[in-house]
């Protein structure tokens, strides 16, 4: 008998057992735990603090003014020229209205670009580690998730690995940069590479790029302005993280119009529309000066060194991330071969919440096994406490 549907993608997501019994994301999980013993939560990846107030005020002042009936299903023609503007202005790119489709989150956007593609027998390779969303999905289309390897170090992608993994049934490659977990912003040069292979190939890449604006170094650079065939990219974002309003779900995705209409046919029946209220205060701070994002990189640059100088203060040995909100980390110094263990420990006897990095990618990748994902997009005092915690859980280890 074959699984239905909720069964397939549960164990895509590797939430399901053998016998079908469930279990909540190790998300979740560590933040019940946490809220249990009172831990610091750095496992799940949602600021601690508030977004720019103009953009808070800005929600506040749409709902005061009515906006809270159905919208636009495309999205708010306001929100989608800023989408366009956004691209023009930090990546030279031009867009018309019709190429941009406004969504629930990335998230949405993400299973709205593989449902509409991908059929039973189908393929899609995704580097990994990876967001679980993506095996999750490529399941419940029927398809199945191929991982292509990013090695331990500097978790960038190697093109050669990519080509041997596409098969006549390849339909589609998640590309993820700046990547989650790991922190990595993939080189021009790689993506050049992974362009000139989809090209060849015919393979759509569809693009997950949430962290672009919280770059630390090399800055983001979408793989649409490197040479990739307009028709095979679609290109996704989404306004929480850049503006630390995880719960506000804003999204979008932005393609060719023909590929825009076939991705809204899926869309439109998972949610017509969504976050009405709070689209205008996104596209304003998608149109903030150029100043504010300089600031808002610096800001995050200065929480990951804390982070990073706290763990690496355990004995830790740390990757520092070159994106994003997270920062993986080797525990086997510590003398813990498994991530997973100590992630169920670490809250009791740290009063510290964090996740393995395992659950990112498929059984078997024993290289990942000790690393351990910790959130910095937390209060200066947040960070400072987790790490006297780790620091003081780490002094008493050596002492046992």
């Amino acid at each position: 008998m074959n699984d239905l549907p909720w069964l397939k993608t549960a164990r895509a997501a590797q939430l399901a057992g053998d016998d079908g019994a469930l279990r909540p994301t190790v998300f979740a999980e560590m933040t019940a735990i946490a809220a249990e013993t009172g831990a610091v939560n750095l496992g799940q990846g949602f600021p601690d603090f508030d977004g720019p107030p103009e953009i808070l005020e800005a929600a506040r002042q749409a709902i005061a003014d009515g906006v809270n009936q159905y919208g636009p299903g495309r999205g708010n023609p306001i929100l989608i020229d800023a989408v366009r503007d956004q691209r023009r202005r930090h990546y030279g790119l031009e867009h018309a209205r019709d190429e941009v489709l406004i969504t629930v989150g990335a998230t949405e956007a993400i299973s709205a670009a593989l449902l509409a593609y991908c059929d039973t027998g189908d393929e899609v390779i995704a580097f990994e580690p990876y967001y679980d969303e993506y095996a999750a999905v490529a399941a419940l289309a029927g398809a199945k998730l191929v991982p292509v390897a990013l090695q331990v170090g500097d978790f960038q992608p190697d093109p050669a690995d990519l080509e041997r993994a596409i098969t006549p049934r390849t339909k589609a490659i998640v590309l993820n940069s700046p990547h989650n977990p790991t922190g990595a912003v993939f080189t021009p040069e790689r993506l050049r590479a992974i362009a000139e292979i989809a090209n060849r190939h015919g393979i759509l890449v569809i693009s997950d790029e949430v962290y672009e604006h919280l770059t630390f170094g090399p800055r983001h650079v979408p793989i649409a302005a490197l040479g990739l065939d307009p028709d095979l990219s679609i290109a996704i974002s989404s306004g929480g993280k850049t503006f630390s309003v995880t719960g506000w779900k804003v999204g979008w995705a932005v393609s060719t119009p023909r590929r825009i209409s076939e991705i809204t046919a899926v869309k439109q029946y998972m949610s017509f529309v969504g976050s009405v209220p709070l689209q205008p205060a996104i596209a304003l701070g998608l149109g903030l000066s150029d100043a504010f994002f300089d600031t808002l990189r610096a800001q995050f640059t200065a929480k990951r060194d804390r982070l990073v100088e706290g763990l690496e203060a355990t004995g830790m040995r740390v990757f520092t991330p070159e994106s994003g909100y997270f920062a993986l980390a080797d525990v086997a110094p510590l003398g813990h071969a498994s991530a997973t263990e100590l992630a169920y420990a670490l809250p009791r006897e740290a009063g510290v919440a964090a996740v393995p990095v395992s659950p990112f990618a498929r059984p078997g990748r024993d290289d990942l096994r000790s690393i351990m994902r910790f959130a910095f997009c937390k209060r200066d005092e947040t960070i400072a406490e987790a790490s006297k915690r780790l620091q003081e859980f780490a002094a008493r280890a050596a002492q046992s």
